[in-house]
């Protein structure tokens, strides 16, 4: 239903402002004091804000952040809206809490405008999430998560009316077997105050409780997994927020927590990582083997130094090597390629297009990629698939930039959050100092993929076989029969091999110094979004759009001159 259109004379402080609520805007726009009395009426000064980003109203003055505090009256009212700012050294835009007040001739008009701009956010808020179930970690980066969400989150949710249900967790995957296993009827959307590893925990029960209820298998490569209905929204509160950062742009919980108000909707590409016929894992920021699950084996020894132990660990990893062969399924090289220059931002063209293939209708409901993924239980297992085989500094895939303050950039920077798609990376075997300029080069605006040792492929599919261990690759067949088990077999099988790696590092053998030792170990682990996987042999596979976040992507400088015009 189309709003009414409501054009009024209002006060902000002892200026006056000729104030319009459009379907679309809400527009102030101060009237020239020199002029009032004349036919022609001058406006001096104008500002505009979208009414999808329009926060809340309330009656009288009131502030909320840092604190909440309201000044009675009856012809006042203030609305809170979106305002951007730069946020220097990001990529991406700070959004903060503004707030304007307005004051009428009478109480009956205070009310109707009121009135007005409530009944505009329902009509243009339809994707507002009404009642979002909150998971605390407490332990988490510097186990400030219970002090960023109710000094600066709460008070953000509790103005725009969303209903929130509170549960700080007290141990691991809390937060996974609650989305599994309770009733989410009612709820909008699940949303994490933590770091990167809570976040995979809301990943993992969401996707896993969505193809329970579908009856699908996780566990085979070849099936086009649901998405699912649930949104997640992030506040960032870990000692890494890489999903936050490369989706958003900053790590900032009060940006994040606006953008879960207004009901952003960013689609994120989901990789499943199969072993022996299992799905072990799902991961969206990386899965990598060689260097990146060596740095993540070691510094799982110094976790007593926070953050800094991947720093210090980084310091001993640098001239190791891996034999193996890496299988991957190329995507259409026609519809971007990880060379193009281009960034993954709000509104991406790349991924919108790719939307339209993913999701076009069809009588079967079969994905983009399915008959691809037919090739893996086929009598011909090479299909399209493209095969290298030699030894590796590092292997890695991610469905996005992954991108961080330390990485502006990301491992691939021209990856893209909702193509269907992820980014390989090989570094072949090359002398340390090279390969360090290859790791230096991630922290500036060089090309890390402009050096003869590295190479990178936009795929669909990828799987690694380790060269010396010959008795594991034929324990891994490459297709799966679903049986009645697999619904919940899964989740289990996480909770194995977790217990398999702790059990296989404390029997490996120590790392040696990375400058003056060659290889102590024949075999690496993988590094599955900050989780080790004690195993060589994996298949990978990209979902397409599998979950959705509340975010819009990274918004450029554009958006700080053309989204909310005027603004003080």
């Amino acid at each position: 239903m189309e709003t009414e259109r409501l054009e009024s004379s209002l006060w902000v402080g002892s200026k006056r402002y000729r104030a319009v609520l459009t379907e679309w805007h809400l527009k102030w726009t101060e009237v020239d004091k020199k002029n009032r009395d004349k036919k022609t009426t001058l406006f001096v000064m104008a500002a505009s804000v979208p009414v999808q980003e329009v926060v809340g109203v309330e009656e009288g003055r009131v502030e909320v952040l840092p604190r909440k505090t309201v000044e009675e009256s009856d012809t006042d009212f203030t609305v809170f809206y979106v305002k951007r700012s730069s946020s220097g050294g990001s990529s991406g835009l700070l959004w903060r809490l503004g707030r304007i007040q307005f004051s009428c001739p009478s109480r009956v008009l205070r009310d109707q405008w009121i009135k007005h701009i409530r009944s505009s956010l329902r009509t243009h808020g339809t994707s507002r999430p009404q009642k979002l179930l909150i998971f605390i970690n407490p332990f988490g980066g510097r186990q400030k998560g219970r002090e960023i969400y109710h000094s600066r989150v709460a008070p953000l949710f509790e103005l725009a009316g969303i209903t929130c249900h509170v549960i700080v967790t007290d141990r691991a995957n809390q937060a996974r077997d609650h989305v599994l296993k309770k009733d989410l009827t009612g709820f909008d959307g699940v949303v994490c105050v933590g770091g990167d590893g809570m976040f995979s925990e809301l990943l993992h029960g969401l996707i896993g409780r969505t193809q329970e209820e579908a009856g699908l298998s996780e566990d085979d490569p070849s099936v086009t997994l649901q998405q699912c209905p649930l949104h997640i929204g992030i506040i960032p509160a870990g000692s890494t927020d890489c999903v936050c950062f490369a989706t958003v742009g900053v790590v900032d919980p009060v940006t994040s927590a606006l953008h879960i108000i207004i009901g952003d909707s960013q689609p994120l590409d989901v990789c499943s990582v199969h072993h022996a016929s299992a799905l072990v894992r799902y991961s969206v920021s990386l899965v990598g083997y060689g260097f990146y699950g060596d740095v993540l084996a070691e510094s799982e020894k110094h976790r007593w130094m926070g953050p800094l132990r991947y720093d210090y660990s980084v310091v001993y990893l640098s001239n190791r090597s891996y034999a193996g062969v890496v299988q991957y399924l190329p995507a259409d090289p026609l519809l971007s390629s990880p060379r193009d220059k281009t960034r993954c931002l709000s509104g991406c063209s790349v991924c919108s297009r790719s939307t339209e293939r993913l999701f076009q209708s069809s009588s079967d409901c079969s994905s983009l990629y399915s008959s691809n993924f037919s090739q893996l239980s086929s009598s011909d297992p090479e299909g399209e698939w493209v095969s290298v085989e030699g030894r590796f500094r590092c292997v890695s895939l991610t469905c996005m930039s992954s991108s961080c303050p330390k990485s502006p950039l990301g491992l691939s920077p021209s990856a893209h959050l909702a193509d269907g798609t992820g980014d390989l990376i090989l570094v072949w075997d090359t002398h340390p100092l090279g390969f360090l300029k290859f790791l230096y080069r991630h922290t500036s605006t060089q090309d890390q993929f402009d050096l003869p040792f590295v190479e990178v492929h936009r795929v669909k599919a990828a799987r690694f076989t380790l060269i010396s261990e010959p008795e594991d690759a034929e324990a891994e067949p490459v297709a799966h029969v679903a049986d009645e088990d697999d619904a919940v077999g899964s989740q289990q099988r996480l909770e194995q091999h977790r217990t398999e790696a702790q059990t296989e590092s404390k029997s490996s053998p120590p790392f040696l110094c990375g400058l003056c030792c060659r290889n102590s170990a024949s075999a690496s682990v993988w590094n599955c979004d900050g989780e080790i996987l004690p195993f060589s042999n994996i298949l990978c596979r990209i979902h397409g759009q599998l979950v959705r976040l509340y975010a819009r992507g990274i918004e450029d400088e554009a958006s700080l001159h053309g989204s909310c015009e005027g603004l003080p």
